[in-house]
């Protein structure tokens, strides 16, 4: 892809799941890479990983829900790196509880997964965005089909995840004049951690499948792909789009 080698990228959720995947990417293309995650000892392993691959990466070990974490993060990123040219918000939970109808929810849920899915995006692009606007960059928030249709399920992870598509066109609109794009990718099911659990229940996963036209659930490196070709030149005229990497799901 054009444009990504030695070009710095942070990435959140940069120990597992798609983030991983998006990292492992980045290093393939040769960028620098900025690994950053509340889970410090995965964290370490990645980073080990990937420079023993010859990737020129930095771990910060940051919980994206916390602004000082944050800024933290990508202070040394900034220092440590060279400077910032791309980022990825691939840090993400879902609460196995917010599966109740919206009259159940737990607040507390409520407000913990808007806290890292919709204000951890936030803190990360308002950290980052003095840097990207200094070298004009890219931005890629990473949301889910539950942003685009209602799953039925998971009122703090649909709020979460919509707010992220609309904070995304909103930035797209803002720095364009910058030079800064903002796009958002939209995974349907995916294999990764977590969704262990359902990827365990044979009937679930059978219903899933048969969801989805291409009959098969994602792996983390095709979304990876898909980020990747977003941070790149080869995608230098799209900003503020929304693009579902579902398997056809949100087309029926």
């Amino acid at each position: 892809m054009r444009g990504l080698e030695g070009r710095v990228v942070l990435v959140t959720g940069a120990a597992s799941g798609i983030g991983r995947a998006t990292a492992e990417r980045l290093v393939d293309e040769r960028a620098r890479v900025a690994l950053v995650d509340r889970d410090a000892e995965r964290l370490g392993d990645v980073a080990r990983t990937l420079a023993e691959d010859g990737g020129q990466v930095g771990a910060y070990r940051a919980d994206v829900a916390r602004a000082d974490e944050v800024q933290a993060a990508v202070d040394g990123a900034v220092r440590e790196l060279g400077g910032l040219h791309g980022v990825v918000t691939s840090a993400g939970v879902f609460d196995p509880s917010d599966m109740a109808p919206i009259g159940e929810a737990d607040p507390a849920v409520f407000a913990r997964v808007l806290g890292v899915n919709l204000t951890g995006t936030f803190l990360v692009v308002r950290a980052a965005l003095p840097h990207l606007t200094r070298h004009g960059g890219s931005i890629v928030t990473v949301a889910s089909t539950a942003a685009i249709r209602g799953h039925g399920f998971g009122a703090a992870y649909t709020a979460s995840k919509g707010g992220v598509v609309a904070l995304t066109r909103l930035l797209a609109l803002q720095y364009a004049a910058q030079g800064v794009r903002a796009n958002c990718v939209c995974p349907g099911f995916v294999a990764t951690a977590m969704n262990r659990e359902a990827l365990d229940d044979p009937q679930f996963m059978q219903g899933v499948q048969k969801s989805v036209p291409l009959g098969r659930i994602a792996q983390a490196g095709e979304l990876a792909g898909v980020i990747c070709h977003l941070l790149s030149d080869d995608a230098s005229y799209t900003t503020g789009q929304v693009l579902a990497v579902d398997g056809g799901a949100t087309a029926r």
